[in-house]
């Protein structure tokens, strides 16, 4: 497990984040419903030749979780600016998986934020998003966020495993949903849900062009969230080189192919 000892306060919100390894920096950006986490089998992999940078998204693992929080993406590339100005850190290269390549790419665009390389794989950047769950969630979070413990907890692990082309075994499964479980934990996942809107992607698809820096697309070719189409849309806007398929890999590529990913980084950073 990844540990994240420090904490960061940015507009009023309680950011935790790690650090681990030396040399030149690399900034790793997770999703939803994740933390991360989703990063204990991939970010070692370069502590000894990059200084990793990691973190918890606004609402997310074990940063700060309250009523009324906006935890939206209008928030993220704002606190992602804010930790990059606190880490000192001037284009990084950076990883950035679903919520987090939305995070990178507002920032960006948004933030005037630049990087060394950018990674993005699976990303949420590319109207139409949002599952038929998201949906109906949204509609009804107060009643999802007041179910009983035992059916939230079902539900959650039933999501979770179709982020995921193999199944997650129960020790994996438990490590994403331990933030979300308990009586904050219960109404985090809601509220995160509910405020999930596609305007925040909207605002941004029209700016969308080849970026100053060398960037590689990766998608899962089993992705049932995010379809792979969405990935060849996204490298031919983005980038000077097409989509990597990830052969047997859902959306969650971090558990499917963790080899695949390091490897597509390590390539990255050698330029």
């Amino acid at each position: 497990m990844l540990e994240l000892p420090n904490t960061s306060i940015i507009d009023g919100n309680a950011i935790r984040w790690g650090r681990i390894g030396s040399g030149p920096p690399l900034v790793a950006i997770h999703g939803t419903p994740f933390s991360s986490q989703v990063w204990r089998r991939i970010v070692p992999e370069f502590a000894d030749r990059r200084t990793v940078y990691y973190f918890d998204l606004v609402g997310y693992g074990l940063s700060e979780m309250r009523e009324g929080q906006d935890v939206s993406l209008a928030v993220q590339n704002t606190v992602l600016a804010a930790l990059f100005a606190e880490w000192d850190l001037e284009r990084p290269d950076v990883l950035a998986h679903d919520f987090g390549g939305a995070t990178a790419l507002r920032a960006y665009y948004l933030n005037g934020l630049r990087y060394g390389s950018l990674t993005i794989f699976d990303a949420v950047a590319l109207a139409p998003w949002g599952s038929p769950f998201v949906r109906h969630v949204r509609e009804h979070q107060a009643a999802f966020a007041g179910m009983p413990a035992y059916m939230h907890e079902a539900l959650l692990h039933a999501y979770l495993q179709t982020a995921a082309h193999k199944p997650l075994s129960d020790d994996v499964l438990e490590i994403y949903a331990a933030p979300w479980t308990g009586p904050v934990g219960q109404a985090a996942f809601y509220r995160q849900i509910a405020q999930m809107d596609q305007r925040f992607t909207d605002e941004i698809e029209g700016r969308y062009a080849r970026m100053d820096c060398p960037v590689t697309v990766l998608w899962g070719l089993k992705d049932d969230w995010i379809p792979y189409a969405k990935g060849e849309t996204l490298a031919a806007l983005i980038s000077d080189r097409p989509v990597v398929p990830v052969a047997d890999a859902g959306h969650l590529v971090q558990e499917d192919r963790p080899e695949a990913l390091v490897a597509a980084v390590l390539k990255s950073l050698a330029g």
